[in-house]
């Protein structure tokens, strides 16, 4: 096999857990990638797989970290602090035996990340930072629960935002919505990338190459990098149990960016202008995607 990894008898059960005889459950589908790897595509190890239990796992962690996000939508305003947030995080994971994936993630000392207006990603919660209306800002938001990591942000307009920034907003949404429609089992995970960055293109908006979704759901950060600049036809096959983020970073202006010096982490726009973002998290499934986080 491909991969390396053990290939059970095809009267044994198969590797999933499912209980399933091999022969009747993953062997066509193993087949089928090991024909596609040395046909030369890019074929990510079994490894990456979720199983049914751990998508259930997923969707645990999952809910709790979507209801962290209705918490904040329900309560964001102009004169909350960034700071704020954060403590509503803890408090609400707190409160669902669930933590921060963020936290202490690669030495990140908060539980949340919150991005205003030209802050493109790892904003820094802080007492002195006060949402103003007109702003907008991206609240990002991993969990960890049951030992599962789930991963989705959303953007919150402030007050009476301008058209230009809501026109922002909207566009990076709707550039996700493209993304999704372009999840098709045994197609190439950069038509996902492709289908976002038009959206953004035709729009008149760019995207920030440098960062980018990833596998995730055993792990915070698993393979496979998903990029939104990417082409078309290309990148890995999209394997049935992959589970991934697609969470665009849609720049009013040019896609160019900066990490500030002074912390290491809060990323900015280096023309100044706004910057939008949307994260959701999927399952390749037989005939589609089924959505678990957003």
């Amino acid at each position: 096999m491909y991969d390396k990894l053990p290939v059970p008898g095809r009267n044994d059960a198969c590797w999933c857990g499912s209980g399933r005889k091999y022969k009747k459950c993953h062997a066509a589908e193993d087949d089928r990638l090991d024909q596609l790897y040395h046909a030369g595509e890019e074929v990510l190890p079994r490894s990456l797989i979720k199983t049914a239990a751990d998508v259930e796992g997923i969707k645990a962690s999952a809910a709790v970290n979507m209801g962290v996000l209705d918490y904040v939508g329900e309560h964001i305003c102009a004169g909350t602090t960034t700071m704020d947030i954060n403590r509503w995080v803890e408090e609400y994971l707190s409160a669902h035996d669930a933590v921060s994936a963020d936290l202490n993630f690669e030495g990140y000392p908060f539980s949340v990340c919150t991005s205003i207006n030209d802050v493109v990603c790892h904003g820094f919660p802080d007492e002195g930072a006060v949402l103003r209306d007109g702003d907008i800002i991206n609240v990002d938001m991993s969990t960890i629960k049951g030992g599962y990591f789930s991963d989705s942000s959303r953007m919150y307009c402030i007050g009476e935002v301008s058209p230009e920034r809501r026109r922002l907003v909207d566009v990076c949404h709707e550039s996700v919505k493209a993304g999704l429609a372009a999840v098709k089992p045994w197609g190439h995970l950069d038509d996902v990338g492709a289908a976002v960055h038009q959206v953004a293109l035709d729009a008149g908006f760019s995207v920030v190459e440098e960062y980018g979704g990833h596998g995730i759901g055993c792990e915070f950060h698993e393979d496979p990098f998903v990029s939104f600049t990417s082409e078309a036809g290309t990148g890995p096959i999209l394997m049935p149990g992959m589970c991934f983020t697609i969470e665009p970073m849609v720049n009013a202006g040019d896609p160019d960016i900066y990490i500030d010096r002074g912390n290491g982490w809060v990323v900015r726009t280096v023309d100044g202008s706004d910057s939008a973002q949307w994260e959701v998290q999927l399952v390749v499934t037989d005939t589609g995607y089924e959505l678990l986080s957003w």
